[in-house]
């Protein structure tokens, strides 16, 4: 522990933003991380505490007082040993610096009665300056196992999975259906929030380590209607991927969006997060789209109030939105937690982004109950939709009798998560599904993340679900370590 009255001493110091209107003009990175100075008084609020329950409420357990502690020091070789001590357990922090909510941060200790330490702006300070001085190099094996792995999806799970297990010595080639590499983390997170360069140079560093990444291929097959972004030219079937390797690794994201099945749904105007956030990402990378779904000049409204909506709110006021609204079917929660009941866990508080902050109205406890159409025109096209209040009790949601309402709509996006992975790629496989549709398979240290089809494993949303980038690169790193002891008949990969 380097200042034992850190914490007293020093008070949290958030990292900074451009101004908003100048950072809606354009695609760019906004966020001003923490100089080594301020990185530094950070690290110095770390109480070192006993029982670090930041390592726990980080899913990939990462070793968080250490490098806090050596960002106090402040030294280059103790900045030097600080991305070595972060690369112990998470390969990307950029992505996790970036895009994380920060569940340490909730279970960090002085959160109990004051600000937490600002982890995540120290773990972005870290890995940016790890980059800027040239030490993030490529890794290659030792010696190579003559075993072959494919890995089919490149989201972070994926791009985890491939890194580890490249390193062990076996021969990885990782499958992605799009042109691109970087799965969800690629096409569903706007490169204002993170920009694509550092998924780029990932991939560099892993193609040097022995990766092989194939984009345009469709592993299985996808279904004729689905609203799933896809550009593949060639299309492999399992028992070719089977045949080719001794294991094959399943990482596709949960790419199925929950529906809005009332009146109007079949509107031109009415569309999935999914549709509408790829098309500005490929536009952003220099692709050409014939007809791009824009907001320009229209009534935005998004429905789902979690981060894609948040996302999809970003978006439409950078494309210039006319307005944007944003609805949450539950109530508002309180503007602060209740700390004694949920710490360490991850509290129930009203979360306002950065995208909120750029322009938006939030409704809560509502529901929306018809699309409404147009004429003339404007036939076959939303031009509204109608809405009523919900209350909730004992878990149960009631309309609240004289609360409906119409709302002005051009564009209505639907953010309200996903379901599970694509069912016909699992389907191809033959792999059982547990009763919400993923990959059915454990996470024990023995046997785990293997399907029930031989030398077939699954990680990530294949296997758990919509969830945090943070938790897609823990089980790509754990399932490597299970594909490497089903190999090898041991493994030395960390879990």
């Amino acid at each position: 522990m380097g200042k034992v009255t850190g914490f007293i001493d020093f008070q949290r110091l958030e990292e900074g933003y451009e101004p908003v209107t100048k950072r809606v003009k354009n695609w760019k990175e906004f966020v001003i991380a923490l100089n080594a100075d301020q990185a530094k008084v950070q690290g110095a609020r770390c109480m070192d505490c006993g029982t670090p329950f930041c390592n726990s409420g980080c899913p990939v357990n990462n070793i968080i007082p250490d490098f806090n502690d050596l960002v106090y020091r402040g030294t280059p070789a103790d900045w030097r040993q600080a991305i070595d001590v972060l690369h112990q357990t998470n390969n990307f922090p950029e992505f996790t610096g970036r895009v994380c909510p920060a569940p340490c941060e909730a279970a960090c200790t002085l959160n109990v009665n004051d600000d937490p330490v600002g982890i995540k702006s120290i773990e972005h300070a870290i890995i940016d300056r790890a980059w800027a001085e040239g030490w993030v190099q490529p890794q290659p094996p030792a010696a190579k196992t003559g075993k072959r792995v494919a890995i089919v999806g490149s989201g972070p799970a994926g791009l985890a999975a491939a890194q580890q297990l490249a390193r062990a010595g076996h021969e990885v080639t990782v499958f992605e259906k799009n042109s691109r590499i970087g799965g969800l983390l690629r096409y569903g997170i706007p490169d204002f929030k993170m920009e694509k360069t550092h998924i780029d140079r990932r991939v560099d560093q892993m193609q040097a380590e022995g990766v092989t990444f194939r984009t345009g291929v469709l592993v299985g097959a996808l279904p004729a209607d689905a609203k799933i972004t896809n550009d593949a030219k060639e299309t492999v079937t399992p028992a070719q991927l089977l045949a080719e390797h001794d294991a094959v690794l399943l990482t596709g994201g949960a790419e199925t969006s929950r529906d809005l099945p009332v009146p109007g749904r079949e509107l031109d105007g009415v569309h999935f997060a999914m549709e509408f956030l790829p098309q500005q990402n490929k536009v952003v990378a220099g692709d050409k789209l014939k007809k791009q779904l824009r907001a320009d000049g229209k009534h935005v409204i998004v429905i789902g109030g979690g981060d894609t909506g948040s996302d999809c709110v970003g978006t439409s006021n950078r494309h210039g939105a006319a307005s944007v609204t944003q609805f949450e079917l539950m109530p508002m929660p309180p503007e602060q937690e209740n700390k004694p009941l949920t710490w360490p866990y991850w509290p129930s508080k009203l979360r306002t982004s950065t995208s909120h902050e750029e322009g938006c109205e939030r409704e809560f406890a509502i529901t929306t109950t018809a699309f409404v159409a147009g004429t003339g025109k404007d036939k076959g096209r939303v031009v509204g939709l109608k809405t009523a209040q919900v209350q909730w009790q004992a878990g149960r949601m009631s309309e609240v009798p004289g609360t409906q309402k119409e709302w002005k709509a051009d564009l209505v996006l639907l953010a309200m998560g996903f379901t599970a992975p694509v069912a016909t790629v699992l389907e191809a496989f033959g792999v059982d599904r547990d009763n919400r549709g993923n990959a059915r398979a454990h996470t024990e240290a023995q046997g785990g993340y293997a399907t029930n089809v031989a030398r077939v494993f699954a990680a990530g949303d294949m296997r758990r679900g919509q969830s945090l980038v943070v938790w897609a690169i823990r089980e790509g790193r754990q399932a490597a370590r299970a594909v490497d002891a089903f190999l090898m008949g041991t493994s030395s990969l960390p879990r």
